[in-house]
């Protein structure tokens, strides 16, 4: 027998070329190259001819009508913008909502006349523009002959003519080149290109043949309109705000949303569908396959970008992201959710930024969050796979749901945070609200898992030593407790839980769960019978670096003495729920006597968690017990979240629109250690765009104060927000309330 190796097989494959694979195109298998840039524009020609030119080429056309001039009207104090709800947009260029009629004046060479003038107002979007896909418009003003825009002459006067345009309101949102082009007998003449004639057309929650349209003003002046917004977060028995400034408005954000469109290549044809255009965006505001807006990072340590905690808006993100066209470092859910909901605000996409307390990652695909006990009760980390996030925040928009059954439009979820694939790629929904209150997890997109993130039952077994495990208690309240956003005209938050499901133990919620098992959730069946000894943990408000007492209750509700064996565990937990480390753990013997209750109290020392705490200072403590007389397992958990100093942020009284004005930022380290690496950011719609100042120390129990000057540019109430950022200390915030007069 030969010692040699096989022979080797040969390929028929050339060798790949060193370096990335090519971008693939259409070519070969269109006509055209498929529009995906809305930054790229065709010219059209100044000259169209009917024919070929005689010998002598085409005669002088003074005689015919020319246009010698074009307002856009396109002034913030002008009808569009006002008609429009474009008027705060910072913009060199008109800005309207299609569906609903805006006006441009058209000065021409001499008095237009009806019955022999024609003329038409052209509109290009996208580098292959054609009429039948709907990127080449022409709008005519005479009522025989109608596009799928809408013409008419409002005012003539002399040579100036007023045309009324009323793009359809299915059209493609974008950047668009306007043209007028003007038949003579020898063919058609256009003005040249000319950038201050480029205008936007965006989706319009007032126009009522939009997909997106949203009756009700209040919700839409919130959820179009407002530039700050409040994101919630912390426990749901400690409900903290995060202030957040969405500048939707802001110069260059609407380039920059534009631009994620474009760099998803997503064709120009399918940007007037809402489903089609936040499905893209859900992905693209993420970095994990498609080099999106943000790059994710739990980690605790961003030493190579911004701590999503130090973020306090999303204009500085997007600009960064357009300019660079790299993504930007680092975010998490809340950042996700906010740089999402100005993005989807300045379409004209109504949204709004919703936190779900307690919401499950479910990392088998059913309904139920596992939590794996040993024979004595204790939890086995080793073996305890899925996720509880303290909250998790998304967004919601609203638009009509033409591809699902009547009645399914309304509020959709959209989710950026990259946590599972959706055909491929990290994003989720849009999935309708009442789909998942409702239980029709079939509709698309991934009604499953977001069923799932506000309706998984947390399920303890335990595990016998040859790996069986048994069920032994199951908790169907614990998630998705409280799903909140900010109320609309209102600092103040709005419970929108009955939104997603019925009240927990209704016939209504049995029905909807047994329809979700018809989808493939399953949920755990075990009817267990209440254990007779209760746990209880009541609720703290700590303050970082304080000690404190955890006092835990056992109550007996038998007429028995009982006696149960616990394990008190402490863990610093990400937000996320995954623990960091654990700094505490105890396990008494207790016992009570009947229909009476016992505290064990526990010492809880600073000095043993404040080493290992991560970004926003989540302590996990979780009690479980056997009672040794019926062999019960019971359990309590608490999130406690560690509150940390606040920024004081002081403006000067008096503002009005073009005066100047300070800001100051004042903070007290209240620790005997010092801060290093110190950044602190701060903005305002309307007051200032985001500023930020570095301090290499800041030594234990001194102070700073950082003093700004800023020109208002708007009047009306609005917010200075500011946080503070260093890597010994993450999320400390300060806002301050001010009224500019006009």
């Amino acid at each position: 027998m030969s010692d040699q190796g096989a022979a080797p097989i040969a390929s028929s494959l050339p060798p790949a070329p060193p370096g990335p694979p090519p971008k693939t195109t259409s070519r070969g298998r269109s006509a055209v190259p498929v529009s995906t840039l809305n930054s790229e524009s065709f010219d059209i020609p100044e000259f169209e001819p009917f024919g070929a030119p005689g010998p002598r080429g085409f005669p002088p056309m003074t005689e015919y009508l020319d246009i010698w001039d074009v307002d856009m009207m396109r002034r913030p104090n002008e009808s569009n913008a006002q008609q429009h709800h474009t008027m705060l947009f910072n913009s060199d260029n008109l800005l309207v909502r299609r569906g609903q009629e805006f006006q441009i004046k058209i000065t021409f060479s001499r008095p237009y006349k009806p019955a022999t003038d024609m003329f038409a107002v052209e509109f290009v979007i996208g580098s292959s523009p054609q009429y039948s896909k709907g990127t080449h418009v022409p709008v005519f003003t005479t009522k025989d002959r109608q596009s799928s825009w809408k013409g008419r002459v409002t005012d003539a006067v002399d040579s100036a003519v007023t045309v009324g345009i009323t793009p359809a309101a299915t059209c493609i949102v974008g950047k668009y080149q306007m043209y007028i082009a003007v038949k003579t007998p020898f063919g058609i003449r256009r003005t040249r290109r000319d950038k201050s004639r480029e205008l936007y057309i965006l989706f319009n929650p007032w126009a009522s043949d939009d997909a997106v349209f949203l009756d009700d003003e209040a919700e839409r002046q919130e959820c179009v309109m407002t530039e700050m917004g409040i994101i919630y977060h912390g426990a749901i028995d400690d409900i903290a705000e995060r202030n957040w400034n969405y500048g939707q408005f802001n110069y260059g954000v609407l380039d920059a949303c534009l631009y994620i469109l474009d760099r998803a290549d997503m064709p120009v044809t399918s940007r007037g569908d809402p489903i089609r255009v936040t499905r893209m965006a859900s992905a693209m505001l993420n970095s994990r396959d498609d080099d999106g807006v943000l790059v994710g990072n739990w980690s605790g340590d961003y030493t190579y970008g911004v701590a999503p905690t130090s973020w306090t808006g999303s204009t500085e993100i997007l600009l960064s992201y357009a300019s660079s066209k790299m993504p930007v470092c680092y975010a998490q859910c809340w950042v996700y959710a906010g740089v999402f909901n100005t993005f989807l605000r300045c379409l004209g996409i109504p949204s709004r930024v919703v936190t779900n307390y307690f919401s499950a990652h479910d990392n088998d695909g059913n309904l139920k969050m596992d939590i794996i006990l040993d024979e004595e009760g204790r939890i086995d980390r080793s073996r305890t796979r899925d996720s509880i996030w303290n909250y998790h925040c998304w967004n919601e928009c609203y638009m009509s749901r033409p591809d699902l059954p009547p009645g399914f439009g309304g509020w959709q979820i959209v989710d950026s945070t990259p946590q599972e694939t959706s055909d491929g790629m990290y994003r989720c929904g849009p999935a309708s609200v009442q789909a998942i209150k409702h239980g029709q997890l079939c509709f698309p997109f991934d009604a499953p898992f977001v069923f799932a993130e506000v309706n998984s039952d947390v399920v303890f077994y335990t595990r016998d030593k040859d790996g069986t495990l048994e069920a032994v208690k199951v908790n169907r309240t614990h998630i998705g407790s409280a799903v909140l956003t900010k109320t609309p005209a209102a600092m103040t938050r709005r419970d929108i839980t009955d939104q997603y499901k019925f009240p927990e133990g209704s016939k209504e919620e049995r029905t909807v769960l047994e329809k979700a098992e018809e989808f493939g959730c399953s949920q755990e069946k075990a009817d267990l019978p209440a254990a007779d000894v209760d746990l209880v943990l009541p609720a703290l408000e700590v303050s970082v670096g304080d000690s404190f007492e955890l006092s835990l209750e056992f109550v007996n509700r038998s007429g028995q003495r009982r006696t149960v064996d616990a394990y008190i565990s402490g863990s610093v937990v990400y937000y996320t729920g995954v623990s960091s480390s654990e700094f505490l753990f105890k396990n008494p013997t207790v016992t009570i006597d009947p229909n009476d209750s016992v505290k064990e109290s526990v010492t809880v020392e600073s000095k043993k968690y404040i080493k290992s705490l991560v970004e926003q200072a989540n302590l996990h403590f979780i009690a479980t017990g056997k009672v040794k007389e019926t062999g019960k397992i019971v359990s309590v958990m608490r999130v406690v979240t560690l509150h940390n100093p606040k920024l004081n942020v002081k403006v000067s009284a008096g503002g009005k629109v073009n005066e100047e004005m300070t800001v100051a930022v004042e903070f007290t380290n209240p620790f005997s250690f010092d801060l290093e690496g110190v950044y602190i950011r701060m903005e305002g719609p309307g007051l200032m765009l985001p500023m930020s100042k570095y301090y290499s120390l800041i030594p234990g129990n001194s102070s700073l104060i950082w003093t700004e000057y800023f020109v208002p540019q708007r009047a009306g109430s609005t917010r200075v927000i500011a946080s503070l950022d260093c890597a010994s200390l993450r999320q400390v915030n300060g806002t301050a309330s001010v009224t500019i007069e006009p």
